[in-house]
Parts: structure tokens; C-alpha cells; sequence
């Protein structure tokens, strides 16, 4: 007898022993995987710029800071400010913010118990049977008054609740960043607009120059063609010459009227009744220098990167809300009132009633459906794991790209400038020739043709410059310290 009882001791001990192993298994059977971000081939420096590499550390809620301030321009300024106020898409990725949140809100509030009050009437006439009387017995209509306050609270046993929570905070977050995308998309968009629209303006300004001059040469040459110093294929030339200028300075209004209604509907207003003013982007124009800085602190500015990283965590919390379906669910509800066929009553001692009730359920045969949800669960990770990558690879090739044009427009305007000179120059010399009747009108007409077109590709690249900067700052995720 006492081997037995030894033996029964032993195999008590081994089960207490057991237990908490077991429990501990099966909770982490339940849990979210720990999530492991993916390896990225991080580079030292980005190709243009030479830095050191350092460890990002998270940074989505430091301040960016007012960088389109850097351009000095308070037009621009006041333009952004609108914008950021009246912008309907702005609007709305503020909108899905706020929804966001109160999901978050809504799976944070299934941690406490659940309250409720009811009160209520009920009549009604039950029968014998029911009542344990003989059949045929009569049974008068009754009304019953009650008033209750009920309680709920579900045991988070193996972490529904608190799965549910962390995705749906990981949502909220990462929908707070979109939100940052947008305005950071829509603070570029303003301002590359608005540098296009003022380039436009500085071109137009250009042509119309031209037109003018060109009309000059043909009443010039119309003079000299009928006191017969010049012959009428150089008035047709000088005359097309004339047209072509023209037609060039329609077809910019055209592209400036676009810009001008792209700049509206930015600004949320309607283009019907937006008019840009006429702004010359001038030569003297300062554009800021923007320090590319290390690739990591992409990781810690880009919002879209954080927003990506935010979906993964949420994909990961919803891998132990889809494992914790497959265990047992325990609720506990409570409830106690009042209930008399009196209404005065209701309230009295004698009239409490009162219950409590603990309910743990338990799938059985669910046709694989819990399985498949994890499976699901654990594809969506691996997607938003690969959209991060995409995110922080995409990244890196838009610094790239930036800080390469910077460089190549930077060395075209050097380029530029030189050929700007000899071009004035080599029109000045064609002009002396022909007015001293070395050459002919032809020589004139491709001088200040080729001044022409160097002079508008001048202006052109001075626009391209502005808006590539506006894109660096927006591709390294807003402002810079």
C-alpha cells in the first residue's frame, strides 16, 4: 500500500510538474510569431553622396519641419498652407486616419468587462403544462416588469483580445503614416507645380520677346523688300519665322492653363475660378542644397516605409488572432435586477433576481475553416513582409535617381551658360554681316533661331532644377536638420 500511494504521489507531483510546461505550450501555440524584419543589403552611402553608415532608429513621429520654407518664396508658403487645408484628398486620407482609430478604439474596449442596463414589460398567458397544473386548468394573462444591469468579459485565455488590439493599433498607425505620405505628396506636388507654372511663365515671357522681335525683322525686311534692297525669299523666311515663334507662344499658354488648373485642384479649388499670377522664374533664383544624408535614415523618415512596416506588424498580430480561434473561448457574463408583476415593486428585495454564467466554447469540426484562416493569415505576412522590401528598395532608387539629376541638371547648366554666351554672341556677329551685306538673311535667321532655342532650353532646365529639388526632399521623406 505504500508503494502504491508512493507511485501516486510521484504521478501527482509529474502532472503539477506537467501542467504549467503544457499551458505554457499551448499559449505559445496561440501567440503571434515574433516578427523578424527582413534583411535588406543596406548600403554605407548612396552612390552620389559618401557618408557613414549608422543604425536607423525609429523616427516616424519626429517632427519633418516646414522645408519648403528652405526656397524663401512666400507665395509657395501661402500656396501649401491652402492646400493642406482645403485639399480633398488630404481630406480623406485624414478621414480613413480617424477611422482607423476608432477600430483601434473598438478592439481596445473588448479588454474591460461590458456593461448594460435594461428595463422592460413583457405580458403574456403561459400554459398548464408549463406551469406543472392539469390540463385544462385556467391560467390568467400576467404582465411582468423588470429592470437588469448585465455584465460580459471574455478571458483573453490564449490572446484573441489582445491579437486583435495590437492589429488593429498596427492599422491605426500605419494609416497615420499614409496620412503623412499624402500630405508630404501633396506638399511636393504644390510645389513642383508651382515652379513648373513660374518656369512656363519665365518661357512665355521668352517667346513673346521673341514674337516681338520677330516682328520687327519683317517690318524691317517688308520696308526693304519694296525699296528693292531685299528680295522676297528672305520676307517669307522672316515671315515664317514670325508664325512659328507665334504658334510655339500658343501652344505654351496651353501648357501653362494646364498647370494653372492642376495647381487648383491641388489648392481644392475650382479651376473655373483659380488664375495664377504671372511670376517669371528669374536666372538669379537660389535653389537650397539638400543634404541626401545616410540610406538607413530613410528607414526613420520615409512615412510610406513606416506605413509599410506597420502593415506588417498588423499582418503578424492577426497570425495569433487566427491561431487563437482554434482554442477554447471563455466568457463570463453576469447579471441582477429586479422583476414583479407590480411596477412599484420591481425595486424591492423580495422582487431581486440575479445570475452568473461562465460559458468556455470550443470548436470541434469547423471543416478546416480555422486552419485555412491561418494559413491566409500567414500569406498576408509574407506579402506585406516583400511590399516593406519593395518600399525601402523603391526608396533608395528615387534618392538615386534625384541626386543623379541634380548632379547631371547642375552640370547641364554649366553647359548651358556657356553655350548661351557664344549663342548671343554668334547672333550679334550674324546681325553686323548681314547689315553690312557679307551674308545673307539665311545666316541671321539660324543665329537667332539657334539663340532661341538655347535660351528656352536655359529656361527649361532652370524649372527642372527647382522641381528635381522639391522631388529630393520629398523622396528622403521631408525636411532635413
Amino acid at each position: 500500500m505504500r508503494n502504491k500511494g508512493r507511485e501516486n504521489d510521484m504521478k501527482n507531483m509529474k502532472w503539477k510538474l506537467a501542467t504549467p510546461l503544457l499551458a505554457a505550450l499551448v499559449l505559445a501555440g496561440c501567440a503571434a510569431p515574433e516578427l523578424r524584419m527582413p534583411e535588406i543589403d543596406m548600403p554605407a552611402a548612396f552612390k552620389e553622396e559618401q557618408g557613414r553608415w549608422k543604425t536607423a532608429q525609429p523616427a516616424e513621429a519626429q517632427e519633418r519641419g516646414l522645408w519648403w520654407k528652405a526656397f524663401g518664396d512666400s507665395r509657395l508658403d501661402s500656396l501649401i498652407d491652402e492646400a493642406t487645408r482645403a485639399n480633398p484628398g488630404l481630406a480623406q486620407a485624414v478621414a480613413r486616419m480617424k477611422q482607423a482609430r476608432a477600430i483601434a478604439g473598438i478592439a481596445e474596449a473588448d479588454r474591460v468587462p461590458q456593461v448594460g442596463v435594461d428595463a422592460g414589460a413583457r405580458r403574456g398567458r403561459s400554459s398548464p403544462a408549463s406551469l406543472g397544473l392539469p390540463e385544462g386548468t385556467p391560467v390568467s394573462p400576467a404582465t411582468v416588469y423588470q429592470a437588469r444591469l448585465s455584465a460580459s468579459y471574455e478571458v483573453d485565455l490564449f490572446g484573441r483580445v489582445s491579437s486583435n488590439v495590437s492589429a488593429a493599433q498596427a492599422d491605426a498607425q500605419a494609416s497615420e503614416a499614409a496620412m503623412r505620405s499624402v500630405l508630404l505628396a501633396l506638399q511636393a506636388d504644390v510645389a513642383q507645380t508651382y515652379f513648373r507654372l513660374r518656369a512656363a511663365d519665365a518661357e512665355l515671357a521668352l517667346l513673346r520677346e521673341t514674337v516681338r522681335l520677330r516682328e520687327e525683322n519683317v517690318r524691317i525686311n517688308q520696308r526693304r523688300y519694296e525699296l528693292g534692297d531685299l528680295g522676297e525669299l528672305d520676307l517669307v523666311r522672316a515671315r515664317t519665322e514670325l508664325e512659328t515663334t507665334r504658334s510655339d507662344a500658343i501652344a505654351l499658354e496651353r501648357q501653362r492653363a494646364q498647370l494653372e488648373h492642376a495647381l487648383a485642384l491641388l489648392l481644392g479649388r475650382p479651376a473655373s475660378g483659380f488664375s495664377a499670377a504671372v511670376d517669371p522664374l528669374p536666372a538669379s533664383a537660389a535653389l537650397p542644397q539638400v543634404p541626401a544624408g545616410l540610406p538607413s535614415a530613410l528607414l526613420e523618415r520615409r512615412p510610406d516605409i513606416s506605413a509599410a512596416q506597420q502593415a506588417m506588424m498588423a499582418a503578424n498580430a492577426r497570425i495569433g488572432l487566427a491561431r487563437s480561434a482554434i482554442f477554447p473561448a471563455l466568457q463570463l457574463t453576469a447579471a441582477g435586477g429586479g422583476e414583479s408583476g407590480e411596477l412599484a415593486d420591481v425595486f424591492r428585495w423580495s422582487s431581486r433576481s440575479w445570475v452568473i454564467g461562465a460559458l468556455l466554447s470550443l470548436p470541434v469540426i469547423d471543416g478546416g475553416r480555422n486552419r485555412a484562416n491561418i494559413a491566409r493569415s500567414e500569406a498576408a505576412l509574407e506579402e506585406a513582409t516583400a511590399a516593406y522590401r519593395q518600399s525601402v528598395l523603391a526608396a533608395f532608387a528615387e534618392v538615386e535617381d534625384n541626386l543623379a539629376g541634380l548632379r547631371t541638371l547642375s552640370q547641364q547648366a554649366e553647359a548651358i551658360d556657356a553655350a548661351l554666351a557664344s549663342a548671343r554672341r554668334s547672333a550679334e556677329l550674324a546681325d553686323k554681316l548681314y547689315r553690312a551685306g557679307r551674308s545673307g538673311y539665311l545666316d541671321v535667321l539660324d543665329a537667332q533661331r539657334n539663340l532661341a532655342s538655347i535660351e528656352r532650353a536655359a529656361v527649361q532646365l532652370r524649372g527642372a532644377r527647382a522641381a528635381n529639388t522639391v522631388a529630393l526632399v520629398r523622396a528622403l521623406g521631408g525636411g532635413w536638420q
